[in-house]
């Protein structure tokens, strides 16, 4: 098991495939995931990176890593990262972005790292059972690096978050689902759906072609992972490149299907936005406006984590084979997950009664009750800060016609400590101006213009046939109102 692993396409790499030694046919399948025979990367050394030992049982033979920022309060957040194929933790760290946020937002890191030990390629063991399940093997090895952080670092067991990166993702993927209790949040980069595999042979078909089950046996895979009577459930991003083929974009879809449907919000967007870096993003918001979970498509990028290198307050990581410069990822999921300034300690509570009373084509007006002590309220669009006002009335202004945008207010003290947010309101500007989309029937669906069932295709709204599900077939959609399309193919009057 400590040779080398031979390329795929070697004589050698044939047999292995084929099973004639089971370990290297399960690190061939590993490989393929990190899209490449890379040299592993060193044991964590990076300074700040502390290595724990003690965490508990252990039973998937795993290293504890974890970082803390100086002066960190008890009651901050927690968030676990799983490295992709042939990286370590202290690779991670040095190119995720995500200890400049555990610095600016005050949350403690933990990065497990596997080893050849476990995996030839340092795989995390996302299709084997015996590794992803609930109470088992490298799974429960990272539960209890959660419990042994929380007594470490004093951190809010409530607000516990994992990300991780292609096999990483497909291990979050499978934690999400056999552990709803433990993390609050996560974010599936460049990753699988929950349990899409569970043999070497499935893990490819994941990879390549992952199967088209309808979203309610995708949600069941997760019900049945999670502990009988589970009620709530994580709230979960999405990353995925389009040029992606070591993991196919499809994958990205199915994930999609499979947690809009643990959630029972289907899978009609309830907005999309245009990001940086090419970056779509497609959200689908719970029954009280909070988005329960996110789609983050990058147009042109191949498999990896999507960063932004540079000191831009958006920006951050550093480019690195699987490390691609596009969008930072970690700072768009911090904000997803609230550890942006959701402001615990304020002794402020979030404000009540956050109603819209009225809308224009350009303008949208919000009320909202007092919050005693508080001096002022910040009003947030879409998650970003628009406005700032000592009343309990504001009005947003410069907004596009015909457009749905959703609003939180969060009180702030004397001292200038910003509490907690409110439930979300969504408000939609009146009038529509139509727009004019020309893509395949694969993207338009990714896109959140259409829809697929059965290999075929169908415009939201109209429920238009556009023929089968793929790349090659194009269409021309007009939106003819917010979430409306029709198939203008012989001309588009927009």
């Amino acid at each position: 098991m400590g040779q080398s692993h031979p390329p795929l396409s070697s004589p050698k790499g044939h047999r292995l495939i084929r099973g004639i030694r089971r370990w290297a046919t399960a690190a061939a399948a590993a490989l393929a995931l990190s899209g490449g025979l890379v040299a592993a990367g060193p044991p964590a050394s990076a300074a700040g990176l502390t290595q724990i030992s003690g965490f508990g049982t252990n039973p998937g033979n795993l290293s504890m890593y974890a970082y803390a920022p100086d002066s960190l309060p008890s009651g901050a957040p927690l968030v676990v990262a799983l490295h992709g194929c042939t990286q370590s933790a202290s690779d991670y760290y040095a190119h995720s972005g995500w200890p400049k946020f555990a610095d600016r937002y005050g949350f403690a890191l933990v990065l497990p790292q596997t080893s050849s030990a476990n995996n030839a390629n340092s795989c995390f063991n996302w299709f084997e059972p015996g590794d992803s399940s609930r109470g088992r093997g490298e799974a429960l090895s990272i539960r209890q690096m959660v419990d042994k952080a929380v007594s470490l670092y004093g951190s809010d067991a409530r607000r516990v978050y994992v990300t991780g990166l292609s096999a990483g993702g497909g291990m979050t993927a499978n934690l999400l689902a056999a552990y709803p209790d433990v993390f609050a949040g996560g974010a599936i980069d460049s990753g699988l759906p929950a349990f899409c595999a569970d043999t070497v042979a499935a893990a490819y078909t994941c990879m390549y072609s992952p199967p088209d089950r309808t979203p309610d046996q995708w949600g069941d895979l997760v019900r049945s992972a999670a502990p009988a009577g589970t009620g709530s459930w994580p709230r979960v991003a999405i990353w995925q490149g389009t040029a992606d083929t070591t993991v196919r974009p499809a994958n990205a879809t199915e994930l999609r299907d499979q947690w809009t449907d643990v959630w029972g919000i289907g899978q009609t967007p309830s907005r999309t936005e245009n990001l940086s870096g090419g970056t779509t993003l497609t959200v689908y918001d719970d029954a009280v406006g909070r988005p329960a979970v996110e789609v983050y498509s990058v147009s042109g990028m191949a498999h990896g984590l999507a960063v932004d290198p540079g000191s831009g307050a958006e920006q951050c990581g550093t480019t690195g084979t699987y490390y691609l410069d596009t969008i930072c990822s970690s700072y768009r999921t911090a904000r997803f997950w609230g550890l942006d300034g959701g402001g615990t300690g304020t002794g402020l509570p979030a404000p009540t009664g956050l109603t819209v009373t009225g809308t224009t084509g350009t303008t949208a007006a919000l009320s909202w009750n007092a919050v005693p002590a508080a001096a002022s309220y910040t009003v947030r669009r879409d998650g970003t800060t628009v406005g700032t006002t000592a009343s309990t009335a504001y009005t947003d202004t410069g907004l596009a016609a015909g457009t749905a945008y959703r609003y939180t207010v969060a009180a702030v003290d004397t001292a200038g400590a910003t509490g907690p947010v409110s439930s979300a309101v969504t408000a939609t500007t009146t009038g529509f101006t139509p727009t004019c989309h020309t893509a395949s029937n694969y993207d338009h669906t990714l896109a959140g213009r259409a829809h697929q069932s059965g290999g075929h295709t169908f415009a939201n709204g109209s429920e238009e046939p556009m023929g089968l599900w793929n790349t090659y077939t194009v269409h021309t959609l007009e939106q003819t109102a917010p979430g409306h399309y029709v198939v203008a193919d012989s001309g588009c009057p927009a």
